[in-house]
């Protein structure tokens, strides 16, 4: 390779090496030191070091002055905010409800985590029409009703869901809605064995609805529905789209962990 090639491709390997880095981090990597990041990734330590230093001024990394270690910055919350304010996660999670939409016919939704509820970013609907008068983008289903929000709050960490949901008072939406928290951990507990849940009219009365979790690996993100109208009269049975429900869910995961560009780390 002629010198002027080598030079014109060194940039190229500098951003791709920092965007290495960047996608590196995860719930079980928060930070890097100088050293085991080369290790990792097969730098030397002074690239390793350069590297770090330059994300760091830009705030992409935080840098600690005692322990010298380098977590995520400002920059990348700036960046997660600004692409979620601009419906970048829902331009995503409608590539895969779209396709989920036409092949059942019905509305396929996605909601992600929201205190004790779950919130709906995007929706698309199906040949038989809109599910409710109003848009569904923006509600909110809180954790004891229906399977939207059942299907993520059933595959949290047991004890981080019961601290969540211990003693909190539960609303009656409908004269389906469990309001018993044994009763409802038992329902829980059922939804993490099958890895789905299906509803009928515990949050909204005029609907059914079968959920599954969107996970990150293990970790779960949110929750995929196929929501139809009751009034409706459907030549198949919603539970029949079970497979394609579970299948968006893996897809819609592997789309939010950018499996397609995730560190490939030295051999």
């Amino acid at each position: 390779m002629d010198h002027a090639s080598s030079d014109a491709r060194a940039p190229l390997q500098t951003v791709d090496r920092a965007l290495q880095i960047l996608l590196s981090f995860s719930e079980g990597r928060r930070d890097w030191g100088v050293t085991e990041l080369a290790e990792e990734f097969g730098f030397n330590r002074s690239t390793s070091q350069r590297l770090l230093a330059a994300l760091a001024s830009r705030g992409f990394l935080f840098v600690d002055p005692h322990t010298r270690r380098y977590s995520l910055g400002p920059a990348m919350w700036h960046m997660a905010a600004l692409w979620e304010r601009g419906g970048g996660l829902a331009r995503l999670a409608e590539t895969v409800l779209t396709d989920l939409a036409a092949s059942t016919g019905r509305t396929a939704s996605f909601t992600v985590p929201d205190g004790y509820h779950v919130r709906c970013v995007a929706a698309v609907d199906g040949d038989s029409g809109p599910v409710r008068t109003h848009p569904l983008v923006g509600d909110l289903y809180p954790a004891h009703a229906g399977a939207t929000s059942r299907a993520y709050f059933a595959f949290l960490d047991p004890l981080v869901r019961r601290n969540m949901l211990s003693g909190r008072p539960f609303a009656r939406y409908t004269e389906l809605t469990q309001v018993d928290e044994a009763a409802l951990e038992s329902l829980l507990d059922e939804t993490y064995r099958l890895g789905w849940a299906s509803s009928e009219g515990e949050f909204d009365q005029t609907t059914r609805a079968i959920a599954a979790p969107v996970r990150i690996g293990s970790t779960p993100v949110g929750s995929i529905s196929v929501i139809e109208p009751k009034v409706y009269m459907y030549e198949d049975e919603l539970t029949s789209h079970v497979p394609e429900l579970l299948e968006s869910a893996v897809r819609l995961g592997n789309l939010l962990a950018n499996q397609s560009a995730m560190t490939r780390r030295r051999p």
